[in-house]
């Protein structure tokens, strides 16, 4: 009964509407899409600048600690107990929740990974600048391929410097590879974001978008958007190549 249920939850978390002609449509957005865009990209920017924020705050003061997690815990109930209609409240909580994240995000990274934490602020900051520019590039335009396009030639610029400086052995082995990998994930993360985008105009098909929600979802469905848009890559691969 239990793997029953197991596998029906895995089997729900996977799936995914939005077809392959979803996934491929660059054209304008509708009003009522774009309206839901651009408040998730307005809320995943001040997510993700709050979270820097609080990680360059514990980089140079080393704030943060069982204070800080305590404080984003508390935080992250209240948002949960909190009615879909109390906005403000809500993002206010999200808010306050992901700072003290990020203020203690340093003792992770130390325990965790061998990365300096300089890099990985460097990481944040420019994860947070194309999230940054994804809204903004949203304010000027509705067409879906120009706020794609903008956004990762900004990723592309980005990765293209961190290969340079690794080629040129400008700095120390070590540090050149671990910048390298910090702007690699980086260039992958924005063109995740594009797939995610498509997931959410989809969804405005059916109604209003939760942005407070997409902010977590648009790490916690990471797996399974990624997943589903590599099945129905390879699918339509198959069907091609069988043609031929």
């Amino acid at each position: 009964m239990k793997f029953s249920v197991m596998k029906n939850a895995v089997k729900a978390y996977f799936k995914r509407d939005w077809t392959r002609q979803d996934l491929m449509d660059f054209g304008r957005i509708s009003m009522h899409a774009y309206r839901s865009l651009n408040r998730v990209y307005l809320t995943f920017f001040c997510t993700m600048l709050s979270f820097t924020f609080g990680s360059f705050l514990h980089w140079i003061w080393e704030a943060g600690g069982p204070v800080t997690v305590i404080s984003s815990v508390a935080s992250l109930l209240w948002l949960y107990i909190t009615p879909p209609w109390r906005v403000r409240m809500r993002v206010l909580f999200l808010l306050h929740a992901v700072f003290n994240l990020g203020a203690s995000s340093g003792l992770i990274i130390q325990h965790l990974t061998e990365m300096e934490q300089a890099l990985a602020l460097g990481l944040l900051v420019g994860s947070t600048i194309g999230i940054g520019t994804f809204w903004l590039v949203a304010l000027i335009t509705m067409e879906r391929r120009e706020i794609y396009l903008g956004t990762l030639l900004y990723s592309n610029a980005v990765i293209i410097y961190g290969v340079c400086v690794y080629a040129l052995d400008i700095l120390d082995s070590h540090i050149a590879h671990w910048i390298l990998v910090v702007y690699t994930l980086h260039a992958l993360f924005m063109g995740y974001l594009v797939v995610y985008s498509q997931e959410i105009l989809y969804n405005a098909r059916f109604g209003d978008i939760d942005f407070v929600n997409c902010t977590f979802t648009v790490f916690l469905h990471l797996p399974a958007i990624v997943v589903h848009a590599v099945r129905l890559c390879l699918g339509a691969k198959i069907q091609q190549h069988r043609r031929d």
